[in-house]
C-alpha cells in the first residue's frame, strides 16, 4: 500500500516520509507546500530517510522550495540526490533565449529567395513535362490513357454541377444590376452587350478558374501530398516508373482540356441566367436575347476566353502538382502546401488574366 507524503519537524529536524511521487502528492500537495515553506523558514536539517520513493516532480518541488538551492545540511541516499541533481541542472538552464528578431530587409530576402526556389521548382517541373510528352509522342503506346481519363472526369464533369448554379447566380446578379443603372439611361438594349462581353471575356474564365484552383487543385495537393506521406511515389521510382508520366502528366493534360469546356458551360449557363433576369426585370425577350448576342459580342471574345481556361488549368494543375510534390511526410505540412497550392493558383490566375487584358485590348472589343 502507498503510504501519502508527509513532513514532521522534531527540533531542528524536519523528517520527510512516505511516498513522494506525483500521482500520491497532488491530493496533498497544498498542505505540503505550506508545511515546507515554514520548514525552510526554520533553517532545519532535512532528512530524507524515511522516503520511500522520490520522483522528479516531488524533487521540483522541493527545489522550487528551496530556492534553487540546497539545506544547509541535508541527508539523502545517493539515488535522491541525483534526481535533486537532474532538477537543479534543469532548473539552472533558464527558459531559452528570444529567437533574434528579423530585420525588414532580410524578411524582403528570405520572401525573394523562396519565390525565386519556387519559381525555378516550377519551370524545372514545366521542363520535365515537356520532356515526357515529347517522349510519349514517339513511344505512343505508353501514353496514360487510364489515368487521363479518369483526372478528367473527376476535374471535369464532376464540376458540372456547381459551376452551373455558380454560372446561373452570378449571370442573374449582374444582369439584374445592369439593368437597374441601364433603364435610368434608356439604354436597356444594351444588356446583351454588357452581359456578352462580361461574361464570354472576363468572368467566365476566372470565375471558373477560382472554382477549378479551390476544388480540383487543393484535390491535385493533396492526393500527391498523400502518395508522398505514404511513400507511393518512392515506390513507383522504385518500381522504375516515372512519377511525372503516371502521376503529373495525366493531372495537367486532364485539366487542360476540361477548362475550355468548363468555361463554354458556364458562360452559356450564365448567359442563360442573364436572359432569365433580363425578362423579368426589363420585358427582354429570350429570343431578342439570343438573336443580338452573336452581334453584340464578336467571336474573338469566345477564342479569348477558351484560350484564357486552357491555360488556367494547365496553370492551376502545374501549381498544384507542384505543391503537392514539396509535401513533407507529416500532416502539418500536407495541409499548409495544400493551402499555398490554392492561394498561389489562385494568384497566378488573377496575374495571367492581367496579362491576356494587356495583350488581347485591340481583340473583340469596340475602339474609341
Amino acid at each position: 500500500m502507498t503510504t501519502p507524503p508527509s513532513l514532521r519537524r522534531e527540533e531542528n529536524r524536519v523528517i520527510l516520509a512516505g511516498t513522494w511521487t506525483l500521482a500520491v502528492l497532488i491530493p496533498h500537495l497544498d498542505t505540503l507546500r505550506e508545511e515546507l515553506r515554514g520548514a525552510v523558514a526554520a533553517g532545519c536539517v532535512w532528512d530524507f530517510e524515511a522516503v520511500a520513493r522520490l520522483d522528479s516532480a516531488a524533487a521540483t518541488l522541493l527545489w522550487q522550495t528551496w530556492g534553487g538551492a540546497y539545506p544547509a545540511q541535508v541527508i539523502l541516499s545517493d539515488a535522491q540526490r541525483r534526481i535533486l541533481d537532474r532538477v537543479a541542472a534543469v532548473a539552472d538552464e533558464g527558459p531559452p533565449p528570444p529567437p533574434p528578431a528579423i530585420s525588414p530587409v532580410a524578411a524582403t530576402g528570405h520572401f525573394a529567395l523562396r519565390g525565386v526556389r519556387q519559381t525555378y521548382g516550377l519551370v524545372a517541373l514545366f521542363g520535365q513535362l515537356i520532356l515526357d510528352a515529347l517522349h510519349l509522342a514517339r513511344h505512343r503506346d505508353e501514353l496514360p490513357w487510364k489515368e487521363f481519363s479518369a483526372n478528367l472526369y473527376k476535374a471535369g464533369a464532376l464540376a458540372l454541377p456547381v459551376s452551373a448554379l455558380v454560372g446561373f447566380l452570378i449571370g442573374i446578379t449582374i444582369s439584374y444590376l445592369s439593368a437597374l443603372q441601364l433603364k435610368t439611361f434608356g439604354a436597356d438594349l444594351f444588356i446583351v452587350n454588357i452581359l456578352g462581353i462580361s461574361i464570354i471575356r472576363e468572368l467566365g474564365p476566372v470565375l471558373v478558374a477560382v472554382l477549378v484552383a479551390g476544388r480540383s487543385g487543393s484535390a491535385m495537393t493533396a492526393q500527391i501530398g498523400v502518395m508522398r506521406v505514404t511513400e507511393e511515389i518512392d515506390a513507383l521510382a522504385t518500381m522504375g516508373i516515372s512519377r511525372t508520366v503516371r502521376i503529373i502528366l495525366p493531372k495537367v493534360a486532364a485539366l487542360t482540356v476540361a477548362m475550355p469546356l468548363l468555361v463554354l458551360w458556364t458562360s452559356a449557363v450564365a448567359l442563360a441566367g442573364g436572359m432569365v433576369a433580363a425578362l423579368l426585370q426589363l420585358d427582354l425577350s429570350p429570343a431578342y436575347f439570343i438573336e443580338t448576342l452573336p452581334r453584340a459580342v464578336p467571336v474573338a471574345n469566345l477564342v479569348i476566353g477558351l484560350v484564357k481556361g486552357a491555360v488556367f488549368g494547365f496553370s492551376i494543375a502545374l501549381v498544384a502538382c507542384h505543391f503537392g510534390l514539396k509535401v513533407r511526410p507529416n500532416t502539418e505540412s500536407l495541409s499548409g502546401h495544400t493551402t499555398t497550392a490554392v492561394v498561389s493558383a489562385i494568384t497566378a490566375v488573377i496575374i495571367i488574366d492581367a496579362i491576356f487584358a494587356i495583350f488581347t485590348r485591340n481583340l473583340g472589343l469596340p475602339q474609341l
